[in-house]
């Protein structure tokens, strides 16, 4: 390195911290690869199984089938339902890509429907008005860590014949009415992305379900459709779990409930000092419904007045993590173009796409991290205001 020039300072807050979380487990971690490493059993070793067991326990369900990633999961899902061309999907828009393109993936049609625009999870009056003869299934996502209403949504799909399947990516261990997440649905879907409340050293997923049929299906189309081997019944996909992963996972899964435990009780201090503030002035902080076991996958508050860039620009300067999630909405995106969909067509959603800012929300992090994050929001605020007078 040149000596006049200076390395970037480390940021004040950063969005997220892997390495502080997994420096605490480093030894256990790496004494469990060992042994997956000395036996050679790399994929469908004893620690997958073991991590099946304990996630169906923790879903309240009666199986759990490992897969390649979360977006896997949701494909797999519909393959085991046998959607294709001529199907719709009712999804969120307000969404990560991944809930629409394996419906578009399998020649079926995602049908976008608005939201609830406190939770950000779909709103169930326009998936009941969004239904068809065509309707093969309704996907809800529990965005940023919050069930989505799954009471109603079970009625609606149960009325009218339609299989649920949870995008519970982002809410492992949450849970609606004590219900837990992945287990209202037909299946539910996990995601093991490095970023999650449960993440692993690269890509990972799981299915949840009570229907033992399903479950069958489920591991022979994530093996190639095949059973027993070179013997195939389905056309299915290349998607395991491999043991490195699920042993890493099985180390983090012991300590999820204290590190959820973490999430919550720091967002419920950045209520605490927002209001403190006065920031409520001019953001929205997130909406948790009495209902709902929230796990904060992400903290995401809303910025009104067309601040919101502003305000992550302002954090960025001064060395707070932050992240628009999402900034377009999937009804909007190029590749889903041939559907016809325009702005103005889902009105709640394209808003928390203009107004959303997810702050740091990771188990470790401290108060005085909490406190800062807040005294940079409110001086944005107060600065903002001061111009305006």
């Amino acid at each position: 390195m040149n000596p006049t020039q200076r390395s970037a300072p480390a940021p004040a807050v950063p969005l997220l911290d892997i390495g502080r979380g997994n420096r605490s487990i480093r030894d256990e971690v790496l004494r469990a690869w060992e042994e997956v490493y000395d036996s050679g059993r790399f994929l469908f070793g004893p620690a997958v199984e073991r991590l099946e067991r304990a996630v169906a326990d923790l879903s309240g369900t009666r199986h759990a089938i490992g897969c390649a990633s979360g977006s896997d999961a949701i494909l797999l899902a519909l393959m085991a339902i046998d959607v294709g061309p001529g199907d719709e999907v009712i999804v969120p828009s307000f969404t990560f890509f991944a809930t629409a393109s394996a419906v578009w993936r399998l020649g079926a049609k995602p049908i976008f429907v608005d939201i609830d625009p406190k939770t950000f999870n779909v709103h169930p009056d326009l998936v009941e008005q969004a239904i068809t003869s065509e309707t093969r299934a309704i996907i809800p996502v529990h965005l940023f860590g919050q069930c989505a209403p799954m009471d109603v949504l079970a009625d609606i799909a149960q009325t009218h014949g339609i299989a649920l399947i949870e995008d519970a990516a982002q809410a492992i261990g949450a849970a609606w009415h004590d219900r837990p997440a992945g287990s209202w649905g037909l299946a539910g879907c996990l995601s093991f992305y490095p970023t999650k409340n449960l993440g692993g050293a690269g890509d990972g997923g799981m299915l949840t379900t009570n229907d033992d049929a399903l479950a069958d299906r489920l591991r022979r189309l994530a093996s190639h459709g095949m059973r027993p081997r070179y013997y195939h019944r389905d056309v299915g996909i290349n998607s395991r779990l491999d043991t490195l992963q699920a042993a890493l996972l099985e180390v983090k899964l012991r300590r999820l409930d204290a590190w959820t435990e973490s999430r919550r009780v720091n967002a419920h201090r950045y209520g605490e000092l927002m209001e403190h503030a006065g920031a409520a002035d001019w953001i929205e902080v997130p909406f948790e419904s009495p209902n709902a076991r929230h796990v904060w996958n992400q903290y995401t508050i809303r910025v009104r007045g067309g601040r919101r860039d502003a305000l992550r620009q302002w954090l960025a300067e001064r060395g707070v993590g932050s992240e628009i999630y999402y900034p377009v909405p999937l009804h909007l995106q190029e590749c889903f173009r041939p559907l016809g969909y325009q702005r103005g067509d889902l009105p709640a959603t394209e808003l928390a796409a203009d107004e959303v800012l997810s702050l740091p929300i990771f188990p470790e992090l401290s108060d005085q991290e909490i406190q800062t994050v807040v005294r940079a929001v409110a001086a944005f605020g107060s600065r903002g205001l001061s111009a305006a007078a």
